[in-house]
Formats: structure tokens, sequence, C-alpha cells
């Protein structure tokens, strides 16, 4: 995603940076005060506008964590119908909780999943509601000052580098770039599995880290496409092991901050890839299904089917009366996960672990 450019907008990002600035330097100064808790919360988040990855790094500690300690998951469920807050159950929707949140429930029933725009008052309800709750992971938290997280986690796109970005509304940042001194870790995240040695070295003196923050790099994979509405449906043979060999025709249907890595990916796999771009966190309508149906007619003859994103495919589930029959079945989604790179999961697994069995209420580690 391209770095917005408009000169006239300049002078709104000093105005902008003017009162983000002094509101950060209340908190800092404790002038203003932050709400701490005695559970572990850590904080997930960035200082960019647009996708840096938030989910899947959420979804990596709550694997993490979950078989461990008893685990919650708090969003702010951005661009839902609702307000205060909401403990995710089996007959929530979209509509009411989020797709972020309601992806991160369907794949993790297992635990506390809420959402509120309050996160003081979201954890305050976690906390009664499930008092033996021993960790919470907050989501896109980073710029929420009234709260004080245990440990705080910032995610950098490696191909849109926050340090070479403008405060908004000329660029995306949200906030001034030497605020990243606030977080406990940071990850730079859609790293090229190649990343070398030294692109690793001029992104850590271009970032200018501090001593005590941790640094660690991760990239993106694809896991197998998955049905979206047909369960039966065999997805095993949708792209040829064989990369020389592309006969699968794509309709990529998506509707998140930055779908280039996976048009780019889908492009190296399919013989033709025709795209349906829709905003982030698009809620789809029957005429958006109807002009999905139109495209994905007009590809080319041959094997060919519909793919998206698994926090799209959240959302187009709840579409099913209104998808034709005849189309469910070419529906797929892709999975993502993060990888660590240069072998560095298991020290960032430590450091996780270590932090929640230290602080935790009742500590059975001490």
């Amino acid at each position: 995603m391209a770095v917005r450019k408009n000169i006239l907008l300049y002078p709104l990002s000093v105005a902008y940076g003017f009162i983000t600035g002094l509101r950060n330097f209340l908190y800092n100064s404790d002038i203003l005060k932050a709400k701490e808790f005695n559970i572990p919360v850590i904080c997930v988040g960035n200082i960019t506008v647009g996708g840096t990855g938030k989910t899947p790094h959420c979804e990596f500690l709550i694997n993490l964590l979950k078989n461990k300690f008893r685990v919650a998951f708090l969003s702010r469920g951005y661009k839902r119908k609702t307000r205060g807050f909401i403990i995710a159950t089996p007959s929530s929707t979209t509509k009411e909780i989020g797709d972020e949140p309601m992806q991160i429930f369907m794949k993790n029933p297992d635990i506390l999943v809420a959402v509120d725009g309050n996160r003081i008052r979201g954890i305050k309800n976690i906390l009664n509601q499930k008092p033996d709750t021993e960790v919470i992971i907050l989501d896109d938290g980073f710029q929420h000052r009234k709260l004080k997280p245990g440990l705080s986690i910032l995610l950098t796109d490696y191909n849109r580098p926050m340090n070479h970005d403008h405060l908004l509304p000329f660029g995306e940042l949200r906030e001034s770039i030497k605020n990243i001194y606030r977080a406990d870790i940071i990850i730079v995240s859609k790293c090229p599995d190649d990343i070398t040695p030294i692109q690793r070295r001029i992104v850590q003196r271009e970032i200018k880290k501090a001593p005590y923050q941790n640094l660690f790099f991760t990239s993106i994979s694809y896991d197998n496409p998955l049905p979206v509405f047909n369960s039966d449906s065999d997805s095993s043979l949708l792209f040829s092991p064989d990369k020389s060999k592309k006969y699968l025709n794509v309709l990529l249907v998506t509707g998140i901050a930055d779908p280039e890595p996976l048009a780019k990916y889908l492009n190296n796999k399919s013989r033709e890839v025709k795209h349906l771009c829709f905003p982030d966190h698009h809620t789809y309508s029957k005429k958006d299904i109807s002009r999905i149906e139109e495209a994905f007619r007009n590809l080319p003859p041959g094997e060919k089917i519909i793919l998206t994103t698994e926090k799209d495919a959240v959302r187009l589930k709840e579409m099913f009366n209104i998808v034709p029959d005849e189309l469910r079945a070419f529906f797929y989604y892709i999975p993502v996960r993060i990888n660590f790179l240069n072998n560095n999961e298991k020290d960032f697994n430590n450091l996780i672990i270590n932090y929640v069995g230290k602080n935790k209420r009742n500590n059975r580690f001490s």
C-alpha cells in the first residue's frame, strides 16, 4: 500500500502530530494516569494504518498460550454494529462482534473472546465474568494510552517501514515514530523468506531500537485452501506441486487492508488471476455476490475457483442464503500463518511464556 503524499495534507499532519504528541507527553509524564491490572495483558498493535498482520500474530500467541494458561482475547470489534461489552458465543455474528474477533472465536471456541471499545471496561468485565482468566491478549491497543499493558508488541510491515513514513493524513502513521519505545517487542512482519543477514541489520539500524527492546522478523505463509461453504470439498489438488504446471484460473475476492502479498502468491501458482478488491472489513451485499458471480463466469475456460481470505470467509459464510447453490462449491479461503525467521521462534516463545508465568495471579511457577 503506497504512502499518501498529497502535500496539501501536510499542515493537517503537523496539527495531528501536535495533538497526539501532547497526549503522549501527558501520559509519559504521568500527568494523565494509565490503568494497570494485576494480570498479564499482552498488547499487539502498530503505529501505522493498514494491515501489518496483527490477527495472525494474535492467533500465534493464542495457540502458544492456551494449553498452558486460561486465555482471553479482547478487541474493539472494528466496524461492528453494536456497542459496549460483548462476549462471543456460537450465535454471534460479524455485525455484533466484528470479523476479526469472529475469526478468532471460530478457530478458538475454547477461549473467551470479547469486544469493547473501552479496553479498561472490557478487561474489568472479563475479570468479573471469568475471574480465573490468567492472561489477556489485547488486539490493536497500542494507542489506547488509558491502559498500560504488561507487555507490548509492536508490528511494522517490512514493505512499509514505519521509519520512512509520515503522520496522518499526509502519511500513514497514527503517532510519531519516537513512540515505538513504549514497545517491549518489535516484530518486522511480512518479510521475504530469503531475507539476508545484511538486510536484517539494515532494518535494525533504521529502527534504532532501544537496548531493552527485543526485535524479531516474521514472514507469512499460506496453507492449503479450505472450502468456505462445503466442508466436504477436496482442496488437495487445487494447486499443482509442479510449479511449471499452472492450470487453475482464480477469481480472488478480498476485503482486507493489504491484499498484494496474497495476489502475488496466487499469480505464481495459477494460470490467470482476476482480483475483485473491496475495502477493508467490507460487508458483502447481494449486489457484491452478483458481481462475484459474473466475474467468475467470465474467467477463461478450464479449471477455476474463487479464492478469498480467512477474514473475508467469516463474513461470506453469513451470506450463505444469498450465494447461489452452484457457486458455493467454488468458494475457498486460504489460511495464513506466521513464521519466525532466523530460528528465533523459541526465543520469542520463551519471552512470552516466562512473562505470563511470572506475572499471572496465584503464579504456579513462583
